[in-house]
């Protein structure tokens, strides 16, 4: 792709649009810009493979199972790019043991604003090399470049998994995932069958994973792990929601934008956040306050797009679009 000849236009970057809304709508009016789909190289031996950022998570899941592997970023929907999931930065319900986003990226080439090609990080998991950039890029949402394609760290598909129930999980051994809606939780454990069912022989077996919350309007709140429960209890009745333990993460939906206005200033008042998935109030955009560390943000987003060409409006950093 080569954005030089696209003159000044707005630009967008498109994946599959399954998190088109997150963190505030692309500006109206973009000119859409589309990456590279496919398998470019992949080392089972080395637990690595590159992929072209238009490619779907149901693809690269399906050519990691064919060598008993895996690479756990969990999107919502599997139709999902990997760009897409990279730009968004919101990680699947498997975060407790396998990491938030950013830690399965190695490696990412991007394009700049003003046409530069850059890459950053490197197709090895011990690579320490240079700026981290490809974790500068996990929830950038296609502010700092069009992302053209991605290393990503594989690992092991663990055989068996089984979802269990009961009032308390904590002494579960590396639970990949603990659910709780204000009842019992739900908690799904992985590894060899026999340790599996070792560990839920004293809980009752559930069978799959929870629905998370649904609705036109929805978010998630990010909150320190040890509030989790407290911010949860002071959500209004107009919220439905389900918290991920251990995390800090509480996935909320509502069927009307003020109730997840709402939800967002219960996410302040306990030292947290909402990011807006879809929906919210039409003047929402979808951060609510003044991000921290914004100054420095602003001077990243000129030092790669010093015109404003990308996803102006996205975040919050209008003030850097070039006079």
């Amino acid at each position: 792709m080569d954005l030089t000849g696209l003159d000044a236009e707005v630009l967008a970057p498109v994946g599959a649009r399954t998190q088109w809304e997150v963190g505030g709508p692309p500006p109206a009016g973009a000119r859409e810009v589309h990456a590279p789909a496919g398998v470019l190289a992949y080392e089972p031996a080395d637990m690595t493979i590159t992929v072209g950022a238009g490619t779907s998570y149901d693809e690269l899941d399906r050519v990691l199972a064919e060598q008993g592997q895996e690479c756990a970023l969990d999107p919502r929907d599997r139709r999902a790019t990997v760009g897409g999931i990279l730009a968004c930065g919101l990680s699947g319900t498997r975060r407790l043991r396998h990491g938030p986003v950013r830690d399965h990226v190695l490696e990412v080439r991007f394009e700049t604003g003003d046409g530069q090609r850059v890459k950053g990080g490197g197709p090895t998991v011990k690579n320490v090399t240079g700026y981290d950039l490809p974790r500068l890029f996990v929830g950038s949402l296609g502010t700092l470049g069009i992302l053209q394609q991605a290393t990503l760290r594989c690992r092991p598909r663990l055989p068996y998994a089984r979802w269990f129930a009961a009032e308390d999980t904590t002494s579960v051994y590396r639970p990949s995932t603990r659910l709780w809606a204000g009842a019992e939780e739900h908690v799904l454990i992985e590894g060899v069958r026999t340790d599996v069912d070792a560990q839920g022989a004293r809980f009752a077996a559930h069978g799959h994973m929870p629905a998370l919350p649904v609705g036109e309007h929805r978010g998630r709140i990010s909150v320190a792990p040890g509030v989790v429960r407290d911010c949860a209890h002071a959500l209004g009745s107009d919220v439905r929601w389900c918290a991920e333990l251990g995390v800090g993460t509480i996935h909320v939906a509502a069927d009307a934008g003020a109730a997840l206005s709402d939800a967002r200033a219960v996410a302040h008042a306990h030292g947290g956040w909402l990011l807006r998935e879809a929906g919210g109030e039409p003047e929402d955009d979808g951060f609510g306050r003044e991000l921290p560390n914004i100054d420095l943000m602003r001077r990243i987003k000129t030092a790669f797009d010093p015109a404003g060409r990308l996803n102006p409006g996205r975040l919050p950093l209008d003030a850097v679009v070039a006079s």
